[in-house]
């Protein structure tokens, strides 16, 4: 079993800049990727952003030069800066953690970005 604990999300301003920490705990072992989905009320969960163990990161087209995901495999932390905020970012984060058997996920941080 893998545990995540999220934090950093909040209130911000359209322009403003938060970062999503993600630290995973327990049996960490088979990492093979870590990264972010978001709901948005009333859509789907969408994948934001990801890191593989290896260090490639992919991102949603839609905060493509404004959000870097990065990692500390040492630490099995994954952080997500998130610049040039937009009031559609808005949502819960969601950090999750793929091992070779399963995917494990946070309890989620709101994300809210006012206009």
């Amino acid at each position: 079993q893998v545990q995540l604990v999220e934090s950093g999300g909040g209130l911000v301003q359209t322009g403003g800049s938060l970062r999503l920490s993600c630290a995973a705990s327990g049996s960490t072992f088979s990492k093979l990727a870590m990264g972010w989905y978001r709901q948005a009320p009333g859509k789907q969960r969408e994948l934001v952003a990801a890191v593989s163990s290896g260090g490639t990161t992919n991102y949603v087209d839609s905060v493509k030069g404004r959000f870097t995901i990065s990692g500390d495999n040492a630490k099995n932390i994954v952080y997500l800066q998130m610049n040039s905020l937009k009031p559609e970012d808005t949502a819960v984060y969601y950090c999750y953690y793929d091992s070779l058997r399963s995917r494990y996920w946070g309890q989620g941080t709101q994300v809210t970005v006012s206009s």
